[in-house]
């Protein structure tokens, strides 16, 4: 029986559905809001030194288990049935590995790693399969990727089956291949690497994702907070803190979304590598605006919960997250600009002056100290927008 899919899912190049985003992908990214959610509180319940690893390893996984499913749906079309229910399919692993995250360290370890397991080989072993007669070249690369994750998918499982101190070795090393495999074009003995810089993407559709991603990180926060809000009595400090928590969302909003946002789009278009551009810009660089976002999440439940007692853990979790934040747009900035883009760049001088005073400060002074900043970042950057003569993207 010959080996593939018959019919021809490729996402089409040469009609409106090539750059669209789908309905069915927006209906992957709805798990991720609670997959976010369980982070978020994960990482708000562990605040210590072996908490933040974990933390840093359950972000990275899920960056990975999303940008992967990206990259797959900008080679398949969506529309088409195969690919829909694939899509589908995969949210619902998705779903399993979320359920999970708040004892991944623990007794449920086993399902979060099957689950990662199954919807990483599961994507591209699908994509193989759909590429295999229409579009050779791609199939071969996709192989190449199917191979490594089967080899990080080793790692996976033997750590679920160890104690903590084995399994958090066993994970970074699974997490690290991939990553190794991404950076190196996942070589293979015979077969050599794959060259992402003939890869023909569309570049609107993986920068539409990614924002819209940033978007669903932004409400996840937002939800958290909220929710936190409403278990607690109405105080002068918990109105604070929530008003505070609301404006830094709406202001790393706005520096994301007023003009950074539709650039991405544009430097993919005009690229003469477009995948290798794709992968720095979208697939490394966004984990650290994400990541910024999440710990944001956490830095404001801080705020609500313990608005006046001061630690090293308050003032790492409200001021680390605008610091990722601003550390991630900027290089996204400057990837795609080629300069260093001034508001990111006093922006993260400014958080460095509000943590050297922060011994000084309640963890709502530092909140809101924070949250000016990131406010004043997002009124230069429109201003240096407007002088240079560009559009805004939001």
């Amino acid at each position: 029986m010959p080996f593939g899919l018959r019919r021809d899912v490729l996402r089409p190049s040469d009609s409106s559905r090539a750059d669209r985003v789908t309905y069915v992908e927006l209906f992957f990214d709805l798990v991720f809001v609670f997959a976010l959610t369980q982070l978020s509180a994960y990482l708000y319940e562990n605040q210590t030194p072996l908490g933040a690893l974990e933390g840093v390893i359950m972000v990275l996984a899920l960056w990975w288990a999303w940008v992967a499913t990206t990259w797959v749906t900008n080679w398949l079309d969506p529309v088409r049935l195969p690919v829909r229910g694939a899509v589908i399919a995969l949210a619902f692993v998705a779903l399993v590995m979320s359920i999970s995250i708040a004892d991944a360290f623990g007794e449920r370890a086993w399902v979060f790693a099957i689950a990662y397991v199954v919807l990483q080989l599961g994507r591209t072993g699908f994509i193989v399969l759909a590429t295999w007669r229409h579009d050779r070249e791609a199939a071969f690369d996709f192989t190449r990727v199917f191979i490594w994750t089967a080899a990080g998918s080793v790692l996976w499982l033997v750590g679920a089956l160890l104690p903590l101190p084995a399994q958090l070795p066993f994970w970074a090393m699974a997490l690290g291949l991939e990553v190794i495999g991404t950076l190196t074009g996942f070589p293979l003995p015979m077969m050599g690497s794959m060259d992402m810089g003939r890869w023909d993407l569309s570049g609107a559709h993986i920068a539409e994702r990614s924002a819209l991603f940033v978007l669903i990180a932004l409400g996840e926060g937002l939800l958290v907070t909220g929710f936190a809000f409403v278990d607690l009595e109405i105080t002068v400090e918990t109105t604070t803190g929530m008003v505070l928590a609301f404006f830094s969302a709406a202001a790393m909003w706005w520096i994301y979304f007023d003009h950074g946002e539709r650039i991405g789009s544009e430097a993919m278009e005009d690229s003469d590598a477009p995948g290798r551009l794709a992968r720095t810009a979208y697939t490394f660089v966004h984990l650290l605006v994400i990541g910024g976002i999440v710990l944001t999440s956490v830095g404001d439940k801080e705020l609500l919960g313990h608005p006046e007692e001061q630690s090293l853990s308050a003032v790492i979790t409200v001021l680390g997250g605008p610091l990722l934040f601003l550390s991630g747009t900027l290089v996204f900035r400057r990837l795609l600009e080629h300069r260093w883009v001034t508001p990111q760049v006093a922006g993260l001088i400014g958080i460095v002056a509000v943590a050297a005073v922060s011994p000084l400060l309640t963890p709502l002074g530092v909140g809101g100290a924070s949250t000016l900043v990131l406010v004043g970042v997002a009124v230069m950057e429109t201003v240096d927008r407007v002088r240079r003569g560009r559009r805004s993207g939001g």
